[in-house]
């Protein structure tokens, strides 16, 4: 039972992380805003029905039924399709793009010759959509508000009102970061034996259990043990595991002087490293392999022993860096996505294992969440460590993603102010007339497909975080 209730808390703590996190990403968004007098007449975490809800002077703020994102609705997104027409209301969100809240649509009728003659040539579903979106909650936007248009604002200040979002995200992720690394730290090998290895197997072998007949290892041999802080081998004082791998691994053969420290007390130990097959690792401990990608092996010496793991703060300068390192993945793995997905696809649908690295749905980071919280081996530090570190994380996906210069994206307005900017910029310097706003209503065409795939491929996750879960411990 305890470790049901420790689950749904590692889960909880997620999810109003992931809440905290959307709702600041907002915020991101809502204090440039209104700081560069745009009217927002919303402000909602989550989609779909309304669960709470109060309006402050001209903004309604609440919280909605799917807690799979958030917006703000600002007047004038797009620009009326001729000079004079009123600008409709749009938003930030990634859904409320295409479906906006407002007031019922009214009989065209009366309006539209097209639709009062049953011959006349009525337009396709592409430029449907494109009107759809101009006229979009028009009957929300009060007269005299034109002014307050998001449109109209210069280019820069829409920049800084779209990046604001992602903006929020980084700076949440720097903290975060600064936090576990600061303050808990990362782990890394120490100088204490950690495990010793009751067998020499090689490297290539497919044992999994030492046999009665194979040789017992160096280290077992000599008396080592678990606990053991390793002082000095050969003379030479240890100060880091590395430093006492080069040596054992540079003297097969040889037998070498080991004094631990066993509770307290030196012992002195005689190892005798057996020349043996192992791996070759590169400076990131990782088996390096050659261009058939065959695992690269050598002989070196080997005694059989393994490190303890201790958290070991980091300094200020080590935050920037994992953030970058954060991002750069997050980058790389968006740039495979397509090969990502077939491999999830198999995955779910066939034998295949879930990529540990790949992409995840909030019903994996929950489930993920959720196996942190409820392991009982580990520190209540370590767990707690664990979540931040994947909230985040959780932080720069959000961050990157929102950067695709796609609509409905942050990205995608961001790139479409940066063009309109250019156009603006080359007609003044060849003396042209103002091209005026660039019409993003143009693209919602594109829009509604970006969002159809993006849906598609988190339905996909979702299933598959169910059927075929990624197993990150065992």
């Amino acid at each position: 039972m305890e470790t049901v209730l420790l689950y749904i808390l590692g889960v909880v703590i997620v999810v109003i992380g992931l809440a905290l996190s959307i709702g600041l990403h907002e915020i991101g968004h809502l204090l440039p805003a209104k700081a560069f007098g745009v009217k927002v007449t919303q402000y909602m975490i989550g989609f779909g029905p309304t669960l709470w809800s109060r309006r402050k002077g001209e903004t309604e703020y609440g919280v909605k039924a799917i807690p799979l994102g958030g917006y703000i609705s600002m007047i004038g997104m797009f620009p009326p399709a001729k000079p004079g027409e009123k600008p409709h209301p749009n938003s930030t969100g990634f859904f409320n793009q295409l479906v906006q809240e407002g007031a019922p649509a009214q009989d065209q009728t009366a309006q539209d010759p097209n639709l009062q003659d049953p011959n006349a040539k009525r337009p396709g579903a592409l430029t449907s959509l494109v009107e759809d979106a101009r006229q979009s909650s028009a009957d929300t936007i009060g007269a005299g508000e034109e002014h307050r248009a998001f449109y109209r604002l210069a280019v820069w200040k829409r920049i800084i009102i779209m990046l604001g979002g992602p903006t929020m995200n980084l700076l949440i992720a720097v903290l975060l970061f600064a936090v576990l690394l600061m303050g808990f730290g990362t782990a890394q090998a120490s100088t204490t034996v950690g495990s010793v290895s009751a067998c020499v197997l090689p490297a290539s072998s497919t044992q999994t259990a030492c046999g009665a007949t194979d040789e017992k290892s160096p280290g077992a041999a000599a008396g080592l043990q678990p606990g053991d802080r390793l002082v000095s081998i050969d003379g030479t004082a240890i100060t880091s595991w590395e430093q006492s791998t080069g040596i054992i691994r540079s003297s097969p053969g040889t037998p070498l002087a080991v004094v631990v420290d066993r509770a307290g007390t030196d012992v002195n130990l005689t190892i005798t490293p057996k020349l043996t097959e192992r791996y070759v690792l590169d400076s990131a401990g990782k088996v390096t392999t050659d261009a058939d990608g065959t695992a690269v092996t050598q002989e070196v010496g080997f005694v059989g022993i393994g490190p303890a793991g201790e958290l070991v703060q980091q300094p200020v300068t080590a935050v920037l860096p994992a953030v970058g390192d954060n991002i750069g993945a997050v980058v790389h793995m968006i740039l495979n996505l397509p090969q990502r997905m077939v491999d999830i696809v198999n995955a779910a649908f066939g034998p295949g294992e879930r990529d540990p690295n790949g992409p995840i749905s909030v019903v994996g980071v929950g489930r993920v969440a959720g196996e942190i919280a409820s392991i009982n081996t580990i520190p209540i530090a370590s767990k707690a460590a664990s979540l931040i570190g994947l909230l985040a994380s959780l932080n720069v996906a959000l961050f990157v993603f929102n950067l695709i210069p796609l609509m409905p994206l942050d990205g995608g307005h961001v790139a479409g102010a940066l063009w309109e900017g250019l156009r603006r910029r080359v007609a003044k310097l060849f003396k042209r007339k103002d091209p005026g706003p660039v019409d993003m209503a143009r693209l919602m065409p594109l829009t509604f497909a970006v969002v159809i795939v993006l849906g598609g491929m988190s339905l996909l996750l979702i299933y598959a975080d169910i059927v075929k879960p990624i197993n990150l411990f065992g």
